[in-house]
Parts: C-alpha cells; sequence; structure tokens
C-alpha cells in the first residue's frame, strides 16, 4: 500500500472527546450489544429446538439473527475499548480486517432480506407450489450461494480501498469504514468508486426493485382476498419483513446519498449507527413481538408457559 506519510495506524475519533459523555456511551452500547446477542441467540435456539420451525421462512430468519449478531461483534467491542481506554489507534490491518467483514456481514444482510422477501412472496403469491420452489436443499443452497457472495464482495472492496494513498490518519467514525477512509485519501479512490457504483447497483438497486416488485405482487393478492380477517392473518406474515427492510433501506439511502455539509460526518455516524447496531437489536424484537410461533418458543424457553393469541 502506498502512503504520502510515514504512520503506521489510524486514529478513530467517535462521537466526542468528552471523558463523561464516553462512559454514558459506552453503558449504553453494553447494553445495546448484550440485548441484541441475547435476544439473537434465544430465536436461534427456539428455531433450532422447535420442528414445527424447521421452514424456509425460519431458516431465513434463523440466519439473520447470526447476521445481527455478527454486525455487533464487529463493531461494538473494538468501539468499547476506544470509548473505555482512551486508545483509538488501529494498526492498518486490524482497520482493514474490520471493513471487510463489516462489508461482508453487510453484502450477506442485504441479500438475505431480498432473500426474506421473495420467500414471502411465493408463500402469498404461489402457495400451492412453495415447497417445491423453496425445498430446503434450495434453501440451503440460497444461504450457502448469499454467504459466499457476500465475502466475495467484500474482497472486492477490501482490495480497492487497500489501493488508496493515505495523507491523513485521523478516521472521524466510529469504525474503519471506507466512505470515512475516502476522505483521508490523498488518491487511487478511482477503483473504489468504480467498484462502489457496481456494488450499489449489484447490491443494492436491484435487490431493492426486485423487493419492491415482490411486495406490489403480495400486497395485490392481499386485496383481493374478500375476508377481512384472511387479509389481516395474510398480511402479518410479512408485516415484520416490511418494517425491517423500511429501517434498513431508509437508514442506508441516508448514508450513501448524504452531501457534504458542515454536519454530514456527525449524521453519517448517526444513521450508520442505525443500521449497524441499533437495528441488528431491533430486528428479532420486531420478528418476536410479532410472530406468535416465536413469542410461544420464546415464553417456553424462559421457562412460562403462556397461551399467545
Amino acid at each position: 500500500m502506498k502512503n504520502y506519510t510515514s504512520f503506521l495506524e489510524f486514529y478513530i475519533v467517535p462521537f466526542s472527546s468528552n471523558v463523561e459523555d464516553d462512559m454514558l456511551l459506552s453503558s449504553l452500547f453494553v447494553l445495546t450489544y448484550v440485548t441484541g446477542v441475547l435476544i439473537n441467540s434465544a430465536i436461534i435456539i427456539v428455531i433450532y429446538k422447535n420442528d414445527r420451525l424447521h421452514s424456509p421462512m425460519y431458516l431465513f430468519l434463523c440466519n439473520l439473527s447470526v447476521v445481527d449478531m455478527c454486525y455487533t461483534t464487529v463493531i461494538i467491542p473494538k468501539l468499547l475499548y476506544i470509548l473505555i481506554s482512551g486508545n483509538n489507534a488501529v494498526s492498518f490491518t486490524q482497520c482493514f480486517l474490520q471493513m471487510y467483514f463489516f462489508f461482508w456481514i453487510g453484502s450477506t444482510e442485504d441479500l438475505l432480506l431480498f432473500t426474506m422477501a421473495y420467500d414471502r412472496y411465493v408463500a402469498i403469491c404461489d402457495p400451492l407450489h412453495y415447497h417445491f420452489i423453496l425445498s430446503m436443499k434450495i434453501c440451503f443452497l440460497l444461504i450457502a450461494f448469499i454467504w459466499v457472495s457476500g465475502c466475495l464482495n467484500s474482497v472486492l472492496i477490501s482490495i480497492s480501498v487497500s489501493k488508496m494513498s493515505f495523507c491523513h490518519s485521523t478516521i472521524n467514525h466510529f469504525f474503519c469504514d471506507s466512505k470515512a477512509l475516502t476522505k483521508i485519501s490523498c488518491g487511487g479512490t478511482e477503483l473504489f468508486y468504480n467498484v462502489m457504483y457496481v456494488e450499489l447497483v449489484v447490491f443494492g438497486l436491484v435487490p431493492f426493485v426486485c423487493t419492491l416488485a415482490s411486495y406490489l405482487k403480495i400486497i395485490r393478492v392481499i386485496l383481493a382476498i374478500k375476508s377481512s380477517d384472511g387479509r389481516t392473518k395474510t398480511f402479518s406474515t410479512c408485516s415484520s419483513h416490511l418494517i425491517v427492510l423500511f429501517i434498513y433501506y431508509v437508514t442506508i439511502a441516508a448514508v450513501v446519498m448524504m452531501s457534504p455539509s458542515k454536519y454530514s460526518d456527525l449524521l453519517e455516524q448517526f444513521f450508520t449507527l442505525l443500521y449497524s447496531i441499533v437495528a441488528p437489536m431491533v430486528n428479532p424484537l420486531i420478528y418476536s413481538l410479532r410472530n406468535k410461533d416465536i413469542k410461544k418458543g420464546l415464553l417456553s424457553l424462559v421457562g412460562v408457559t403462556k397461551t399467545v393469541q
């Protein structure tokens, strides 16, 4: 890697340098991380132990819980170390490894959410062929393809960032983000931007358009159902996923399309925080609160016997 300076590490400067604020943020991040890991772990255990939940929808949901735990694990432990110790230095290797895993998990979640939308599309619009189109064998192949695709995409992005030359070492973000690195680069960003344009189309625009088309078809089918109870019951099977999709796409779009301004660095950190740390904790809550099978399983897991309506 070529550099215009002789520094050997980056310095991550998250949020503010106020010690009292750092302690408060540390407490909030610990609470968020522990809550997210516990709830996502509980959902994975519930799905694994309950044979009735061994279906494509819950297989994808189980993988989403794994992705959400990985998302926060890639960011929060290192961030906590920086906030608590005050040592914000990170080596080039650590920085690029964090960025690599972040993009791997992010790309995987993007494709997984699209696949979950397709699952709901088949279940509602072509229910008679559901188990043929999405057999467990096909689902496992899809899961493998999603994880491998996310890995390869992350490799391409990491390689493109490694070609940059850096003339500053201070990263105004709470982790090693590629967009933050471009702001301290002196050159060599052409490959990165070319890769990102392709990535935004393949992993952003195409899944979004296909997901939108799927839900437009789903809504048409739901509206054609004569029974109001039937419409409500059918819509409830995909409402949780719609909420998760809305949070995901809105926050990422805000980061990608944000123009430079006085407060752009802070706003980017805020929206990145929402989709990379807050959303992974909120996602399992959304699914568990709106899915009676998950609620039953969670109550049984903690030793509570209760009829869930």
